[in-house]
């Protein structure tokens, strides 16, 4: 006869860990690691080597003092200080990631108590902190390796500008566009480290995909909320929809942080209001903001609203009865 063991439930077992998974969002993000290190150069793999390295020390830091476990074995530190790396323009200063990496860990991870327990994404945190608090250093890029300077045009004046000029968000809102569609799927247009080439990003996402790591419902329904409401509503002079889902960190928040397990919805109905939410937010702040770029606040602002969502599309308890009113 056989044995049967019995045990408290869960009685569904997977093979993946924290991290497992983890490590896939790492393989995930090297292609778009790769190309940022390649058109920005060595300044950019410093700032990624600095982020990477302080979110990781700040975590073991911050787990001895609060006297926890040490987990920076689980490289949830390494995917936060990569994240906020790839939010980071390449001419920032080094000092600038360590920062952002301490409040990401610190404020947007620990406090709340740790992995699992944030109700924001820490790196996305990380980075509205630092966008608030030095504007300068977060606001000023370097044109990428292999651009020439005809190829880009300068947000002031109009003429080439060797140490900055602006990017394809900021040509848009300034009523010009200075990059094509094939620069910005390539990634040579200026930018953030990683958000640059979409291409690269694309193809982490479907290997985040394919590895069952992440559902298609948030990054393709934020993505393809911001494109149509550029096409519907929002095509005003050179604001073309491609351009919109290309430019920018649309791929990058798309991709690899709406997607947050802790910070985003479970149940289907609350990502498809998470997504769609963020994708209108994304959309508002680009066309009537005064910055270029929405989608880091939009994402903050959607994370905020996750226990709201999930609230009202809660499922039914299989085998519940249904609330009745008491009788008066």
């Amino acid at each position: 006869m056989a044995n049967f063991v019995v045990s408290g439930t869960p009685h569904v077992r997977s093979k993946e860990s924290i991290q497992s998974i983890m490590r896939d969002v790492i393989i995930a993000l090297v292609p778009a690691t790769a190309m940022g290190i390649y058109y920005f150069g060595i300044p950019a793999l410093i700032l990624i080597i600095a982020a990477i390295a302080s979110a990781v020390a700040f975590e073991a830091i911050c787990q001895k003092i609060m006297k926890k476990p040490v987990t920076v074995s689980d490289l949830s530190a390494v995917v936060t200080g990569l994240l906020l790396a790839m939010n980071l323009p390449a001419a920032a200063p080094v000092w600038v990631a360590i920062v952002g990496s301490a409040f990401a860990i610190i404020f947007g991870k620990q406090l709340f108590g740790g992995l699992g327990q944030n109700f924001i994404n820490p790196a996305l945190a990380g980075r509205a902190f630092l966008l608030a608090s030095y504007p300068t250093e977060m606001t000023t890029w370097t044109m990428p390796n292999g651009l020439e300077m005809s190829d880009v045009l300068s947000a002031a004046t109009g003429a080439a500008d060797a140490a900055t000029y602006a990017t394809p968000l900021a040509g848009m809102k300034g009523g010009f566009m200075n990059a094509t569609v094939g620069q910005l799927a390539m990634g040579q247009v200026g930018g953030c480290i990683g958000e640059t080439c979409a291409i690269a990003l694309i193809i982490g996402g479907i290997y985040l995909l394919y590895k069952h790591v992440i559902s298609w419902k948030i990054p393709v329904l934020y993505i393809g909320t911001v494109f149509i409401l550029f096409a519907v509503i929002g095509r005003q002079g050179v604001r073309m929809p491609v351009h919109e889902i290309l430019a920018g960190g649309v791929m990058l928040g798309g991709i690899f942080m709406a997607t947050d397990y802790a910070s985003s919805p479970v149940t289907p109905k609350g990502q498809i209001i998470f997504a769609v939410g963020a994708g209108l937010i994304t959309y508002l702040i680009r066309t009537f903001g005064g910055y270029p770029e929405g989608v880091s606040y939009s994402i903050l602002i959607m994370n905020c609203c996750v226990p709201l969502i999930e609230r009202f599309t809660e499922p039914t308890i299989f085998g519940a009865l249904p609330k009745t009113k008491e009788a008066k």
